[in-house]
């Protein structure tokens, strides 16, 4: 989904940079409003890491494209739907600006599929499922998060005159090939949520907001 230069007209590509200015500085905002726990810092590092280095894996698909394991459920369950979109904002604009992994001009269509489509899709997803089943919350979480991430990058590319192939086309693509794919990246959620929800259950951001509203009730 790291769409290269080239491929968005710019008009297109501005639009894109402004929505995701604007979502980005609300996140830091609510960040700075909230306040976060110092211990958490080190995790969100650790998780933008753990995503950065996954994202690196690459499998081309028919369109002119490519599919990957993205991440934005991960971050969004461990981390909350701000920071977890602020960690993949830092792992997409790297992968961008040193690796060449997707363009300069495309960045903030990139970043808004993958930080923050795939973040808060796959949060609001968890929060609503994971009362009734952890693992399948995870795993909706990550393989509509993806999903719905790719058909944004679809849409972009599709509305884009210097692309070769219409919005008929390349939605069909993303949507399909991303959500068998997707099935992957909801096992990989699932794996990793379960893992840490075994060992480590108190730094999943929901466990803690749900422990702390309890506390705060038998206050």
């Amino acid at each position: 989904m790291h769409i290269p230069d080239g491929f968005l007209d710019m008009n297109i590509a501005v639009l894109y940079y402004l929505l995701t200015a604007i979502v980005v500085g609300i996140c830091i905002y609510k960040i700075k409003k909230d306040g976060i726990d110092e211990k958490r810092v080190p995790i969100a590092g650790l998780v933008a890491a753990g995503i950065f280095a996954a994202q690196m894996l690459n499998w081309p698909i028919p369109g002119g494209t490519s599919a990957h394991f993205v991440g934005g459920a991960v971050a969004a369950i461990i981390l909350g739907p701000f920071l977890g979109c602020i960690a993949m904002v830092s792992v997409v604009s790297i992968q961008a600006l040193v690796f060449g992994d997707g363009g300069i001009t495309a960045l903030g269509t990139n970043l808004f599929s993958m930080a923050i489509v795939g973040v808060f899709v796959a949060y609001y997803i968890y929060k609503a499922l994971n009362k009734y089943n952890t693992k399948i919350a995870a795993f909706v979480a990550g393989w509509i998060g993806i999903t719905l991430g790719a058909i944004n990058t679809g849409i972009a590319t599709g509305l884009s005159s210097t692309f070769q192939y219409a919005i008929t086309t390349t939605v069909p693509i993303m949507g399909i090939w991303h959500g068998i794919l997707g099935i992957i990246e909801g096992l990989i959620t699932v794996a990793i949520i379960a893992y840490i929800e075994k060992n480590r259950e108190d730094i999943l951001y929901i466990s803690n907001k749900t422990k702390n509203k309890s506390r705060s009730g038998k206050k």
